[in-house]
């Protein structure tokens, strides 16, 4: 799978590119990130890709000329015009990334990432791209960099061979529709201040250990986020 990433900031990028799972699946050739510099395709001698909106306002919004060049680029780079890649536009205005779009991601070859700062896009960067604008969370950010890192980190995770066990993911909280937060997981020592694990996790009777795994599930989701228990109802009755 591979992500472009197109941002004013990609400094911020190589330390993260180079840790833990997704440093691995660089590694191993299982995924690539490529990042792009939007103010290379800025057209005056001072880099700018900004400018004050029309109609008055405090900030900044970031031109339309040097995002949309960008995309356009490396849509038609010889190696990759095969597949231009589906195109992202990271924004709080997008639909809410979940896990189903998540595993809707997954399912894609490349896909292309836009970074948005300041306060936002011209608006003819969607009108001309057409780009799936995704939103990571009802909050605002600094700039879009954070939310492509979680996008990157969510759709890896269902690439075949990035896990160690690929049970993993299908185990996760809201994998593959499942509405119920993860069981409580232990390892050693068995007992820490007072707190033991419990039994049936060491009986070695497994279906027991599922049994009580999916009766924690239900509990911790009716305790934390009961909201995804009347989503699931509201699934059935449809």
């Amino acid at each position: 799978m591979r992500f472009d990433v197109l941002t004013l900031f990609p400094e911020m990028f190589p330390s993260y590119l180079g840790q833990s799972l997704l440093e691995k699946a660089i590694s191993s050739k299982l995924v690539e990130v490529h990042l792009h510099n939007i103010r290379e395709w800025a057209n005056d001698k001072h880099n700018r890709v900004d400018d004050r909106p029309f109609g008055g306002g405090p900030g900044m919004v970031i031109r339309a000329e040097p995002v949309v060049e960008c995309v356009e680029h490396i849509q038609n780079e010889t190696h990759t015009k095969t597949d231009p890649g589906h195109l992202v536009l990271l924004t709080p205005q997008g639909r809410k990334l979940d896990q189903t779009v998540v595993e809707e991601l997954a399912q894609l070859e490349r896909i292309v990432l836009i970074c948005g700062r300041y306060e936002g896009f011209d608006q003819r960067v969607s009108d001309i791209l057409n780009p799936d604008e995704i939103s990571i969370g009802d909050f605002i950010l600094n700039g879009g960099e954070v939310a492509a890192m979680s996008i990157i980190d969510a759709v890896i995770r269902l690439v075949p061979g990035v896990l160690g066990d690929e049970q993993s993911s299908v185990d996760d909280s809201f994998s593959q529709g499942n509405r119920l937060l993860e069981f409580p997981q232990y390892t050693r020592p068995r007992e820490y201040r007072g707190h033991e694990v419990p039994e049936v996790l060491l009986s070695g009777d497994h279906k027991k250990i599922a049994q009580w795994r999916a009766e924690q599930s239900i509990l911790r989701t009716k305790q934390r986020r009961s909201d995804l228990l009347d989503q699931q109802d509201n699934q059935k009755n449809d």
